[in-house]
């Protein structure tokens, strides 16, 4: 909004020239990485008082580990906050024309309402089911359906560039140039879905301690604003994205504002959410997060690279899935507990030293996966 509002006052009044400088994305990615970290700062006192007095508060597993009864009734729903801290940035400081803006910011925002309701009904019913799961995932289907729809099949709304490449998979390591996958669109469309549900969801897993989720999704959203970055810059006529190797989408840059945007807000809510928690994130904010990290790797063209970016996430879904599978075939559990940092908990581990080591792994896996442009 303010680069559409003021950007062409530069051409009106010689005293604006200096409006410049809103041309450039790493000003714009700056500007809205300080405005989501402010405005959390600012706006996160209030909210956490307003969830208490309205007694907003956690809802404990009855067969989670004993150290989390404690957290009952601990303000939930903070990703409520993340968003509108997230969200309001990218509206100031994006490209609103920018349809990989728009479906990212849209999958972010509506896969919070699915998140708004899945935690409304835990407290509500002082339940920690929530929402069905069939009704969560066709939520999740329908939303990311009409934003990918919006980007793979309407040609005349999108950049040349974009559909050149849009049904192809980079494959980790190799230049891309050389070695990619070319799927026809429909299965490139239902896998891109997988990639967006996954992530979501992955994420929502993630999300039982304090402040584990929100320190991978940071690192994972800095490594796409690197991508999303190269994948767009042009300097002086020489295309960073070509000499690395990596697919060249010009649009795709903007998306490094919103990944901005995440890490400001997710730095303001980590300040409250750091253990012992004030406030804990709810499905509001994981599953939205999750989603837009999902359309981040979809757009930058990481689809498969984002197994290794975002490691913890899907070794915590994992472990899930090995968990119910060997319980369902033979009767015994793999873990102690999963998602697996609940299995760490049960062995004795302290919580911060478990957050604290999967920030580490995932900062590791952040910097392999960023040594992938240049050893192609």
């Amino acid at each position: 909004m303010i680069y559409e509002l003021f950007y062409p006052l530069k051409y009106h009044y010689a005293s604006l020239k200096w409006l410049n400088v809103l041309r450039y994305i790493p000003f714009r990615t700056i500007m809205a990485t300080l405005t989501a970290m402010v405005l959390t700062f600012l706006l996160a006192p209030w909210f956490i008082r307003e969830l208490r007095r309205k007694q907003i508060g956690q809802v404990v597993r009855a067969d989670g580990p004993a150290s989390h009864f404690a957290k009952a009734g601990t303000p939930t729903m903070g990703g409520a906050l993340i968003l509108l801290c997230l969200l309001v940035p990218t509206v100031l400081w994006a490209d609103l024309r920018n349809p990989f803006v728009l479906a990212t910011t849209a999958v972010t925002a509506g896969y919070g309402v699915i998140g708004y309701l899945d935690d409304f009904l835990k407290i509500k019913l002082k339940n920690s089911g929530g929402l069905p799961g069939r009704y969560k995932l066709l939520g999740q289907l329908l939303i990311a359906g009409a934003a990918i729809g919006y980007t793979f099949l309407l040609p005349g709304k999108l950049p040349a560039d974009w559909f050149a490449i849009r049904t192809k998979v980079a494959i980790p390591f190799v230049a891309f140039s050389r070695y990619s996958l070319d799927l026809p669109l429909y299965v490139y469309i239902a896998f891109a879905l997988f990639v967006v549900i996954g992530t979501s969801n992955a994420v929502n897993l993630t999300d039982g301690l304090d402040g584990l989720a929100i320190g991978p999704v940071m690192t994972n959203a800095a490594a796409y604003l690197i991508w999303a970055y190269v994948a767009g810059a042009t300097i002086g006529g020489f295309s960073l994205a070509s000499y690395l190797d990596i697919p060249r989408i010009a649009s795709v840059g903007e998306l490094a504002v919103y990944c901005g945007a995440v890490i400001g807000a997710g730095i303001g809510f980590l300040w409250y959410n750091t253990y012992p928690a004030q406030v804990f994130m709810g499905d509001v904010g994981s599953l939205a997060l999750g989603g837009g990290l999902g359309m981040l790797a979809v757009f930058t063209k990481n689809e498969l690279l984002s197994v290794l970016l975002g490691g913890v996430f899907v070794v915590e879904t994992l472990s899930v899935i090995a968990q119910v599978v060997s319980f369902k075939l033979t009767g015994k559990r793999v873990f102690l507990m999963a998602p697996i940092h609940h299995h760490f908990e049960k062995k004795g581990w302290a919580e911060p030293k478990i957050i604290v080591r999967f920030w580490i792994v995932s900062i590791l896996l952040a910097l392999v996966s960023l040594a992938s442009l240049k050893m192609r």
